[in-house]
């Protein structure tokens, strides 16, 4: 079943006191386009999540957001560098002494100065958490990809709907084509007949006009084609692959054909039924825009 372009997915893990928090949105995009915003200590597991997530989706924009939220007790360390600290008292005294400043140096004093006493984080770990950011990346991917199946059945439907209103459409010219031919000979015939008349017409001016006859007037080829590229489309809508450029190709064959059709046929009905089929037509190509 074909699938939309556009989706929202969101998964969530859990590990080391660690809760990341995975967002995927997708949009149409004419390519396969993975744009990542992570935290500068995951930046490593960028490519990993990038290359997960083009396995499974095939075209469009994705932009991803990774979020990190503390949900546990942290294993911080306070450390305090006493050698600073006597550095520090040390200088102090000193400069008292130099100065003839008195006053005692008081502790709050020294352990306000920097560097004397620190606060620890423990060292990220990106290949310990990797497994849950994974699951997060795995449960948004799959989250975002049932939503573009969703839309895509939605998308098919009316895609069937449109197509069978062009298949008519054909249709009803196919069978107004032979009265046209008819129309367009009798009017061939009484030109001629003018001629014959004037006495003007010439063997040359005769294979002419049977020419431009037989050019004008016989559509059959692009009715043929027009109805193989519908059976194209309606097989591609049922597919199980990315099709999304293929259809891209077909509308493009089928708006030829009509036009030609178009400029063929010289007549009332078929011109009508030939604006009708090329809003059907563009309303199926802005619709393809979507489908991946």
């Amino acid at each position: 079943m074909i699938k939309s372009m556009t989706g929202y997915g969101r998964g969530e893990a859990v590990t080391a006191g660690k809760k990341f928090i995975f967002e995927l949105k997708a949009v149409n995009h004419r390519y396969n386009e993975v744009v990542l915003r992570l935290p500068r200590s995951l930046s490593p597991l960028e490519d990993r999540i990038r290359r997960f997530i083009q396995a499974r989706i095939a075209r469009g924009r994705v932009d991803g957001f990774l979020g990190v939220e503390e949900c546990g007790e942290k294993n911080a360390t306070v450390k305090v560098d006493k050698a600073l600290a006597a550095a520090y008292y040390n200088a102090m005294k000193e400069l008292q002494e130099t100065l003839g400043i008195g006053g005692e140096i008081q502790f709050q004093q020294l352990v306000d100065l920097p560097g004397v006493v620190t606060v620890e984080e423990p060292a990220d770990d990106v290949e310990e958490w990797w497994p849950s950011i994974q699951n997060a990346v795995e449960e948004a991917v799959d989250n975002l990809v049932r939503m573009r199946m969703v839309e895509g059945e939605q998308l098919a439907r009316d895609l069937l709907s449109r197509s069978e209103r062009l298949f008519y459409l054909n249709q009803s010219i196919r069978e107004r084509s032979p009265f046209v031919v008819e129309e367009y000979r009798e009017r061939l015939v009484a030109r001629l007949n003018d001629y014959m008349r004037d006495g003007i017409i010439t063997p040359d001016r005769l294979a002419a006009e049977a020419t431009i006859f037989a050019e004008r007037s016989s559509i059959t080829e692009e009715n043929v084609r027009l109805e193989s590229h519908l059976q194209q489309l309606k097989s591609c809508l049922t597919a199980g692959e990315s099709v999304g450029r293929k259809l891209d190709f077909l509308i493009q064959e089928m708006n030829r054909e009509i036009n030609t059709i178009a400029s063929k046929a010289n007549d009332l009905e078929i011109s009508r039924a030939v604006v009708e089929a090329k809003s059907e037509l563009e309303k199926i190509r802005e619709q393809v825009q979507n489908i991946e």
